[in-house]
């Protein structure tokens, strides 16, 4: 969930925390914008839901800080976390503390020991105890064949899964492209496709301010505003405008032919 526009993005968490979650999506998002996330633990009945914001984002990989994380959700998440660990055999071994476990993967961290020096006497084996312990060694045996080939076919669904993903998934270089030109500000109207209305501060209705907020755009090839600077206007009136702005979107203005990316201006009146 987008603010401002309702849609769903799937995706793959690679770690979490009580404090924000690193995921795989299927779709780029910018750095700065709200979004409410939903997840579920495993071995956790039902789902997480929040606010966060992005704060890191490279290609496809995100990283998300919780906003409003309520007291339980935070002792959820810290128990799930600390019960997904096995235990450890030599806890004061820096190597035994507990490492945090993600829903794609769970870490553990063993201390290696060296073997001390040790002496085998051998002592005959009476046929009936041979004859007793065959059966429980192909059990063992049959245990731990059937374990590594669940973990083999998990190991690779997974990897096969984060393909399908990455390979749904086309790599934007939109926003990277500086601006080819100007355009005058009638003219990206008549392109304006989705127009999300600013919220009135309430401080600003209560003091009867208002005005029209000027704004130097960026618009990107695709028609996403990726860069605002306020030029005029109420200061007070300034951040709810860019908040609304950004969630506009414009038909992708084209050179002979071509999208390109364009600056311009756009007005915000704001009336109480």
């Amino acid at each position: 969930m987008r603010s401002g526009l309702p849609s769903s993005i799937p995706g793959r968490s690679l770690d979490i925390g009580e404090g924000g979650v690193a995921a795989v999506l299927a779709a780029e998002l910018q750095t700065g914008e709200w979004v409410a996330v939903e997840f579920q633990l495993p071995n956790v009945g039902y789902s997480l839901q929040t606010k966060a914001v992005v704060r890191h984002h490279n290609q496809l990989r995100c990283g998300f800080e919780f906003l409003g994380l309520s007291r339980d959700q935070r002792y959820m998440i810290r128990h799930w976390a600390g019960t997904a660990q096995p235990e450890q055999s030599s806890p004061e071994s820096p190597l035994a503390a507990p490492v945090l476990s993600s829903p794609l993967a769970k870490l553990s961290a063993v201390p290696l020991q060296t073997p001390s020096p040790m002496t085998v006497v051998p002592r005959p084996l009476s046929r009936p105890a041979l004859v007793g312990n065959l059966p429980l060694r192909r059990l063992l045996g049959v245990a731990l064949a059937a374990l590594l080939a669940v973990a083999i076919v998990s190991a690779w669904q997974w990897h096969r899964g984060w393909q399908q993903l990455e390979s749904q998934t086309v790599r934007k270089d939109a926003h990277a492209r500086p601006p080819s030109g100007r355009v005058p500000p009638e003219v990206m109207e008549r392109l304006l496709i989705r127009k999300v209305d600013p919220v009135y501060p309430e401080a600003a209705r209560r003091a009867n301010v208002r005005g029209v907020v000027v704004l130097d755009a960026i618009i990107a090839a695709d028609g996403t505003v990726v860069h605002l600077h306020p030029l005029s206007g109420p200061e007070g009136l300034t951040s709810a405008a860019m908040d609304a702005v950004r969630w506009w979107r414009f038909r992708p203005y084209r050179v002979q032919g071509e999208p390109a990316p364009v600056e311009t201006s756009l007005a915000i009146e704001f009336r109480p």
